[in-house]
């Protein structure tokens, strides 16, 4: 847990997080001859140079998401280090069979870097949905997920999953704060203090938070590294607001509830957990929409958390 830190830079996002990854990988790959990048059609063409200049270790498999996930695992059993890429649906969801056996069971690990997020893409309907991503990793031990909050925040995550020796999920999204914010390793970003609860938001959720608490007696703390979850920092910050604790998640409602639930088995707390509702919205609409009818814009988030304090 740290207390209020200088942002990253002073510049609002004028690259996508998309866009600072596929840059920074570039880079990465040119430099170390270990990484692999794997493919499948999404973004390919952002490292259309990359192809040519390393044929053997960036390769496009096509529309095949099983296959990447498991020509990723073979690069690992042969020691490479593996970043894996596509829309999040189709990344995890519908390769989670291979993740679990291809990383999973053979005891190899990567990178996996999704793009789309909760609802990006909303004019793409539901098959581009992925809110369940990170509940599907809590399944599986010992994954690390980042959740950067800004493109600037990206290269920096990059670095740690790639230097990393376990398996790390990045999660990108269109959705994005004004400000990138220096988040210490592992750890809560303290940005304002209070004491009537300790309000817990990851990542592109943050300013909607900020607007949504500013005249709100609540700390608020910031992670763009929600797994592993500094549960040793929040029982410090909540110990100061009577254990009573808000968890904003811009995925499924209540993702992170049983880490909070382990981290206070010896005393008693209350809990609110905000998140991408179960329910599924039947139309296109646009990713601002879903995240208003979800009740995750500044408004529905002031109004939940101000029942919860009532």
């Amino acid at each position: 847990m740290v207390f209020i830190a200088d942002p990253l830079t002073d510049d609002r996002q004028t690259l996508t997080m998309r866009d600072a990854w596929a840059a920074h990988l570039t880079d990465l790959v040119d430099a170390d001859p270990r990484l692999a990048v794997v493919l499948a059609d999404i973004s390919s063409e952002m490292f259309a140079e990359a192809m040519k200049a390393h044929p053997d270790r960036v390769i496009n498999v096509g529309i095949r998401e099983q296959l990447l996930i498991g020509t990723a695992g073979g690069l690992a059993l042969a020691g490479m280090r593996p970043v894996a890429h596509s829309y999040a649906p189709f990344l995890v969801e519908r390769a989670f069979e291979q993740v679990k056996l291809d990383f999973e069971h053979q005891g190899t690990s990567g990178v996996l870097v999704s793009v789309g997020a909760s609802y990006d893409w909303a004019e793409g309907s539901f098959t581009h949905f992925s809110p369940r991503d990170v509940a599907l990793f809590d399944t599986l031990p010992g994954w690390r997920v980042f959740v950067p909050g800004h493109a600037a925040e990206v290269p920096p995550l990059l670095d740690r999953a790639v230097r990393a020796d376990d398996s790390v999920y990045l999660r990108l999204s269109l959705r994005h704060n004004e400000n990138p914010h220096a988040v210490p390793e592992d750890s809560l970003l303290v940005l304002r203090e209070g004491a009537r609860a300790t309000v817990v938001v990851v990542g592109p959720l943050l300013d909607n938070v900020l607007e949504a608490t500013a005249d709100l007696d609540v700390t608020v703390a910031y992670t763009n590294t929600p797994r592993p979850l500094d549960t040793a920092g929040l029982r410090e910050l909540a110990a100061d607001t009577g254990d009573t604790i808000v968890m904003v998640e811009p995925y499924l409602e209540g993702t992170s509830a049983w880490l909070v639930a382990e981290a206070y088995e010896d005393r008693p707390h209350r809990l609110l957990s905000i998140g991408v509702g179960r329910e599924e919205l039947r139309r296109y609409g646009t990713a601002a929409e879903h995240e208003r009818l979800h009740g995750l814009d500044a408004e529905g988030l002031r109004a939940r958390v101000r029942r919860f304090l009532a």
